[in-house]
């Protein structure tokens, strides 16, 4: 994907467009939002996620049987998620329905009800991805290290919120976050297909351009760096121990993001290669999986390394990690193994390209947050770029790291 393939539009109201050309035949199309758990209030946890659950459930013109059919019955699907900092909705659908797609966005964006009667229905299914999730150590493992990494902060409490907040959720009030939130300087309308974009652009103007909501000002702050902390909850009953290692690090917008990034993946990424699998797995069979990722916001992020383990091992593992990242952040890697793992990293995010889905929305996301898409040329560039000291910066800056494990 190259600057070529990508053009950029602002549409009367003041809502961004991006379209990138493709020559397959399935177009994906949808609207990212500048808007996520991170704004919710202390009394709203779990908003904007409900939210996104319930701008599914019927519209002014249309029932929620409508919203769910619409795409489906030409074969196409209709997707949203959340995050703490955004919301996404769009559709992936056989190329030659974009006016269907862009219909049914822009009047659900513009126009969802959420009838009282869908909110009593989805309200149990939000309580039952809950208790799924405190079912799942694993999972939750993330957020209560989050919760502890973000302490005082509104990154602090997890996506999903909890029952009681659930609870107080009504068609008001999730009818004044879509008004307030989903305003027009807040969000960015992305697609990818065969359609040109001068006429994706001209769509977008007929089904967007008339939502003319006032933007509302941010109130994001960056979350203070609280002290390290090493601790083990132990009111879980499993079998095995679930731990989180971790420590804050710069966010999208800082350009050491790629070389943590490209420290991840040489640490915990998806090849098993990687020093933590080989070290902790493959060496010791210590565990049967770890990873190490980032998660990466727009003002600061986090790197985090996983492993389960039996819980007696727990402090054999850390040693491991310990000695890993000491060795990476005491003196920098040959130079055949820093162009190895480059090599690899680049291969990774080629292979990942191909997902054009993925690759649709990451458009979307990029122009919400930098204003442009890097094309993958530029990121390989970037990535070529990194040299042994900045690794060698980038691995102390995990030294020392907090720990969390459940047990």
């Amino acid at each position: 994907m190259s600057d070529t393939d990508i053009q950029y539009h602002t549409l009367s109201n003041g809502m961004r467009a991006v379209a990138r050309r493709s020559a397959l035949p399935v177009e994906h199309c949808g609207v990212a939002v500048d808007a996520g758990s991170r704004d919710e209030t202390e009394d709203r946890h779990g908003l904007a996620h409900f939210v996104e659950h319930t701008i599914f459930k019927g519209t002014g013109s249309h029932r929620a049987s409508y919203v769910r059919d619409r795409m489906e019955l030409i074969g196409g699907e209709l997707n949203a998620y959340t995050t703490k900092e955004e919301t996404v909705v769009y559709s992936t659908f056989p190329a030659g329905h974009l006016t269907r797609a862009l219909g049914l966005l822009s009047e659900m964006i513009g126009d969802a009800t959420f009838p009282d009667n869908e909110l009593v229905k989805e309200k149990l299914v939000v309580g039952e991805e809950i208790d799924t999730y405190l079912d799942t150590p694993s999972d939750a493992v993330f957020d209560d290290f989050e919760e502890l990494a973000y302490a005082g902060s509104s990154l602090a409490h997890n996506i999903l919120g909890t029952r009681e907040s659930l609870a107080s959720f009504d068609s008001a009030i999730c009818r004044r976050w879509l008004e307030e939130r989903f305003t027009p300087g807040r969000m960015v309308l992305f697609y990818s297909g065969p359609v040109e974009a001068e006429k994706v652009f001209t769509l977008a103007e007929r089904y967007f351009g008339q939502i003319c909501r006032p933007d509302t000002p941010f109130a994001r702050k960056v979350p203070e760096i609280i002290p390290t902390f090493d601790r083990t909850d132990s009111s879980r009953d499993s079998f095995q121990a679930h731990t989180v290692v971790g420590a804050r690090i710069p966010g999208l917008l800082d350009p050491r993001r790629i070389e943590i990034s490209l420290l991840a993946n040489i640490l915990g990424g998806p090849g098993m290669n990687s020093l933590l699998n080989v070290a902790l797995r493959e060496r010791h069979g210590l565990v049967y999986a770890t990873d190490a990722s980032t998660s990466l916001m727009s003002d600061n992020g986090l790197l985090t390394i996983y492993f389960g383990c039996d819980p007696d091992d727990v402090r054999k593992c850390m040693k491991i990690i310990n000695r890993v990242i000491g060795r990476l952040a005491e003196s920098p890697l040959t130079e055949r193994k820093i162009e190895a793992a480059k090599r690899q990293f680049i291969g990774q995010l080629t292979v990942g390209s191909t997902n054009s889905e993925q690759v649709a929305i990451s458009m979307g996301r990029s122009v919400l947050y930098r204003g442009r898409s890097m094309s993958l040329a530029e990121t390989v560039e970037a990535i070529r770029a990194v040299t042994p000291d900045a690794l060698l910066s980038a691995a102390s800056s995990l030294i020392p790291a907090s720990r969390l494990t459940l047990r």
